[in-house]
């Protein structure tokens, strides 16, 4: 399976854009998750050149969203920068843009919800001009606050629904969708929509919720359980290694990255 095998940039971020593709390529790993920092200071052609010259493949660009607003100006602002990332998605030639939804504590969850399914339905044009996608990723409910009230495959396959474009999908990300009750169901229902497939495990006890993310079979998800619940849909695409991890961050890359690679041929 090493031929599905990708790595976002952040999970190895000691490591810059021509590192990554380096050290990627000689240890067998063909996929990356692109994070827009990592593009930052080249010129998106030459970010591109990068990964070309090592037989790497741009699997998805991290990240676009943050719809909610609470004035014209947020709204704008919002709507810009997603273009901007279907822009450099284009250009490195990566299939879709993962959506962080967004949320605004000042704001009901219907009223986010409101924004991210309105903001995602301006994006569509220039999506389907540039033939990317938005793959909206479902957030635990922990995040629902600030960072994303979609937090179900089920919330994202319903706004699908109503957006009713072929380039809106799902980003499925394990550490977000593990606890649901009817996820098994929700992943039937959504079906063709799932178009990314993230993976890392839930420590416990877990010392930090944003950054404190386990390595593949450190944790209790039941990722190989999951995983065959999304190829069931039909999925056969790449399969995203996503890690936040203080504590893998202060380990010897090199090392980490031999471990990543261990850790997805065991529990992935």
């Amino acid at each position: 399976m090493m031929d599905r095998l990708a790595i976002h940039t952040i999970t190895t971020k000691a490591w810059d854009l021509p590192t990554a593709a380096k050290k990627y390529s000689a240890a067998g790993v063909r996929g990356m998750g692109v994070w827009r920092q990592w593009l930052d200071g080249r010129p998106l052609a030459e970010s591109r050149q990068i990964l070309d010259d090592h037989g790497i493949t741009a699997v998805s660009l991290v990240r676009g969203g943050f719809f909610p607003h609470l004035t014209p100006e947020e709204k704008q602002a919002s709507h810009d920068d997603n273009i901007k990332a279907l822009d450099e998605a284009a250009a490195m030639g990566a299939s879709q843009v993962v959506l962080v939804c967004g949320a605004k504590p000042e704001l009901s969850l219907t009223e986010s919800r409101k924004h991210i399914t309105e903001g995602i339905a301006a994006c569509i044009p220039h999506a389907e001009k540039l033939g990317v996608k938005l793959a909206i990723e479902p957030l635990h409910p922990m995040y629902a606050d600030c960072r994303s009230a979609v937090n179900t495959i089920g919330q994202s396959t319903d706004i699908i629904g109503q957006l009713g474009s072929d380039k809106v999908g799902i980003a499925a990300d394990v550490y977000h969708i593990w606890w649901d009750p009817n996820l098994e169901k929700e992943i039937e229902r959504a079906g063709k929509h799932i178009c990314g497939f993230h993976v890392c495990d839930w420590l416990t006890p877990t010392n930090d919720f944003l950054n404190d993310r386990g390595l593949m079979g450190e944790g209790c998800i039941d990722i190989k359980g999951i995983r065959q619940q999304v190829e069931a849909t039909g999925f056969n695409d790449w399969i995203e290694v996503e890690v936040f991890s203080d504590r893998w961050w202060a380990h010897d890359p090199d090392d980490y990255l031999a471990k990543i690679i261990e850790a997805y041929q065991t529990h992935c």
